[in-house]
């Protein structure tokens, strides 16, 4: 069965595209599946039924794994049999009866148009890294693109003259994502007088860098993410993926379409976008309980 499943980590990688971190996931979470099914003494997958599947996600809980880790876990477990099924290592898929827990949504931290403000501001601009600080927001928050995506781009990717960056996302995905007037200001000032005194004698096309002209870290960035956070005096909590919520919830919360910011984040299914039209319609309650005579 564990050839199975070297066959099913090929197949995901290389006719799905899934990035690494997601197949190194999966490969986690069948590793333990299989691990309960030799346990149990199961040497065949037409053996697996809709009850072992169960027994082992009862495993989980027991083991106070979070509903989000079982769910996640069950979806790996299903895309898993189901592979087998039709490439004919089974003649059934036991897992199709099986249903993930439902997971709460946890709406993600956004900042007011007001506090983003502030944090864009956070960077000193007298000093060269406060320049690159500066641009690495703007893009940012103009985009709403991830942070691995941010730290990955390179020189070539922004093109100033048409207004847009090009960003490779999860699965090696390209997508265009266009660019305000203030991230556009900004940029062109970085990579005109900015970047090239940031250079070393080793020459390299990363867009950003760090002290010793190397491509910028996600860790890096993380660390001047704090600081610049405690610089701006912001209260709330605020991680490398909070422009990224702010960016998608300011733009719904103005009336833009859902599929176009669908297609600014980069997300294979709309039901993840919609989340943030839960955000906006929690924020009308709250402000209709605040000033309602009513409420």
């Amino acid at each position: 069965m564990e050839d199975i499943v070297e066959e099913f980590l090929h197949f995901i990688a290389i006719e799905k595209g899934l990035s690494d971190n997601t197949i190194a996931a999966y490969r986690r979470d069948l590793t333990g599946y299989m691990q309960f099914l030799n346990k149990e003494k199961i040497g065949h997958l037409d053996n697996v039924d809709r009850v072992t599947i169960g027994l082992y996600l009862g495993e989980l809980k027991e083991q106070n794994k979070s509903q989000k880790t079982i769910a996640r876990q069950t979806a790996s477990i299903r895309g898993f049999h189901q592979f087998a099924l039709r490439e004919k290592y089974a003649v059934k898929d036991p897992s199709v009866m099986v249903e993930p827990p439902k997971v709460a949504q946890h709406l993600p931290d956004v900042l007011s148009i007001q506090e983003v403000d502030q944090f864009l501001k956070s960077p000193d601009t007298s000093k060269l890294f406060g320049k690159r600080d500066q641009a690495m927001l703007e893009l940012l928050y103009a985009t709403g693109m991830r942070v691995s995506e941010l730290i990955n781009l390179n020189v070539n990717d922004i093109n100033l003259i048409m207004g847009y960056v090009r960003v490779f996302g999860k699965g090696n995905k390209e997508r265009i994502i266009p660019l305000g007037t203030t991230s556009m200001e900004v940029l062109g000032h970085y990579l005109e007088h900015t970047r090239p005194r940031m250079l070393k004698k080793e020459m390299t096309d990363s867009l950003f860098l760090n002290f010793h002209g190397r491509r910028m870290t996600r860790q890096g960035f993380w660390k001047i993410i704090r600081q610049l956070k405690e610089d701006a005096g912001i209260k709330k909590k605020l991680t490398p993926h909070t422009l990224r919520h702010s960016f998608a919830t300011h733009l719904l919360e103005n009336g833009a379409d859902l599929r176009a910011v669908q297609e600014m984040l980069g997300h294979a299914d709309i039901s993840t976008t919609q989340l943030y039209t839960h955000i906006s319609k929690k924020q009308i309650r709250d402000v209709y309980k605040k000033t309602h005579p009513r409420a």
